[in-house]
Formats: C-alpha cells, sequence, structure tokens
C-alpha cells in the first residue's frame, strides 16, 4: 500500500472511492482497465491519509443532503480496512452530517459496521449492495479467490433484512462459457428472493473486457481453464462488451423471476431508488 494526500473526496454528483485499487483478485475486474489512469500496479492500494479530514469538509459545506455512493470502484472493505477504518470513519461522518447512503461491497466485513448502517438508516436512509455472479461456492473461489463467498454475502443479506435494511444486489458479471448456465442465474436468483432483497441491478448476461482487465483475465483463464482463453479470442476477438450466448434466455428468467418475487429491475430504476434521499417533512402547527 502507499498514502496520497488528496483535495477531493466527494465528486460532483456525491459518489467516492474510499480507496483506489483492489486485492480482492477477482479475476474480471473491470477496474484494471487502463482507462481509469491508475499509476500503481492494482494491488499496491492507494490510501488517502486526509480522507476523513478532507471528507468532513465537503459534507459541512453541502448546501443540501442527499445519497453518498460509494464502492462502485473500489471496494470499501477490502482487508486493509480491518486495521484501517477508513470506512467507518466515513460512515460515522455521513451519520454525523444527517445524509444517506448508498454503499457496495462483496466482503462480509460490513457486518461490522451494521450499528452504524442502521443508525444511518433510522435517520435517514442506507442501502446496502453485494456483488454476486457465481452460486457455485468451488467456482466462486476461483472467480473471486480473496473476498467473501457468494454463500457468505448471502448470509449478509438476509442480516441486512433482519435490520430493516434496504438491499440490492448487482448480479454480473456473467462470463461467456463459465458462469453463464440457468442453474447458476436461478440459483443467484433464490438468493435474493429468500433475502428479499429490494431489487436487482444486471447490466446483461455477459461482461466487460477492455485494455489492461483483458491482459489479467486471459491471465487466469489459461491457470483455471485451460484452452478456454483461445475460444474467447476466436468468438469475440478485441470486443469490449460481450455477451453470453445464453443471454436471452437467462435475461428472461431473470425478468420473470423479479416480477414473480416483486423485485424491482431495471438500470434506470435501479439508480433512481439508490439516489433518492428522504426529505423530512415538518409537521405545522395550526395555530401558530
Amino acid at each position: 500500500m502507499h498514502e496520497k494526500q488528496v483535495k477531493t473526496i466527494l465528486s460532483s454528483k456525491n459518489g467516492m472511492n474510499i480507496y483506489r485499487g483492489c486485492s480482492h483478485g477477482c479475476i474480471y475486474c473491470d477496474s484494471r482497465s487502463k482507462c481509469y489512469g491508475m499509476n500503481h500496479d492494482f494491488e499496491d492500494i492507494e490510501i488517502k491519509s486526509n480522507l476523513t479530514l478532507v471528507l468532513e469538509k465537503q459534507l459541512k459545506s453541502k448546501k443540501k443532503k442527499g445519497m453518498i455512493m460509494t464502492g462502485a470502484m473500489s471496494d470499501p472493505y477490502i482487508p486493509l480496512e480491518k486495521e484501517l477504518n477508513y470506512t467507518r470513519k466515513s460512515l460515522e461522518l455521513i451519520k454525523k452530517y444527517g445524509f444517506g447512503l448508498a454503499i457496495l461491497t462483496k466482503s462480509n466485513l460490513i457486518l461490522r459496521d451494521l450499528d452504524l448502517l442502521k443508525e444511518i438508516n433510522q435517520n435517514t436512509k442506507c442501502v446496502v449492495q453485494m456483488t454476486i455472479t457465481t452460486y457455485d461456492e468451488e467456482l466462486c473461489r476461483i472467480v473471486e479467490p480473496n473476498v467473501s463467498t457468494t454463500k457468505e454475502r448471502f448470509e449478509v443479506l438476509k442480516i441486512m433484512k433482519d435490520n430493516n435494511i434496504p438491499t440490492v444486489v448487482w448480479l454480473g458479471p456473467i462470463l461467456p462459457f463459465i458462469n453463464d448456465t440457468e442453474e447458476n442465474i436461478r440459483g443467484l436468483i433464490k438468493y435474493c428472493v429468500e433475502a428479499k432483497v429490494h431489487g436487482i441491478l444486471c447490466f446483461g448476461m455477459g461482461m466487460t473486457l477492455r485494455e489492461g482487465n483483458r491482459e489479467y483475465f486471459y491471465e487466469k483463464l489459461d491457470e483455471f481453464f485451460p484452452g478456454l482463453r483461445k475460444r474467447y479470442e476466436n468468438t469475440y476477438g478485441n470486443k469490449y462488451s460481450i455477451g453470453s450466448f445464453n443471454s436471452q434466455k437467462l435475461m428472461r428468467i431473470l425478468k420473470e423471476e423479479c416480477q414473480k418475487n416483486n423485485i424491482l429491475l431495471g438500470t434506470n430504476e435501479i439508480f433512481n431508488y439508490l439516489r433518492e434521499f428522504p426529505e423530512k417533512t415538518v409537521q405545522l402547527n395550526l395555530f401558530e
């Protein structure tokens, strides 16, 4: 890891990355792509040493409360968080200044901060988002080697449900010829139904491959799925977005099951829900 001083934490839309880089080792990670301009090794985590000072300054200066979004580019619960507590300190500030939170992770370390998540949700709004890709636990350990298994993430979703914290599942990426099966999708949906998730975010049955993450992905295919790299190259060439040949069937299953179980589905609908901040209503005294 290495430290860096930053001038800003929150984007114009209240998004933030607490860390930069990741040690989860997911073989498909788009955040490795060179287009994001990371000037250090992906596993050499960048620590924003003045994060809490900058975040507090920005939250205090906001004229309007809203949802703070984190986790889309770098997981806020990488193993380093156990000792650094940067994510926990950020949650404390979000609670202190009355903002909402939409947080995305693959780690059950989030349970450590359940107390803060509950308080934020009671005061404003908190949505816990969990990425799940692979129902089979052994396969999960290959494609996402250094993070909580899918079953462990499912347990997190259930605990959030029991504490009245709404959840959203990011379903994907779906890797062609690896986890693009009906059995996998139905298994993941079964978890979502049992955990009573509010919504499922799915960008389609496929994945993205760009310079940076393509090379890493192919290296891992050679290691764990001998011969599959050649199939990818022959089938997709250098395409950025690649879809499963089972895409239509799998999306139909997903839509049918979400409709049947009253689970919100659709990128626009989910993002609107995540950004929606509950405005406090003031009860007027008629005799004033």
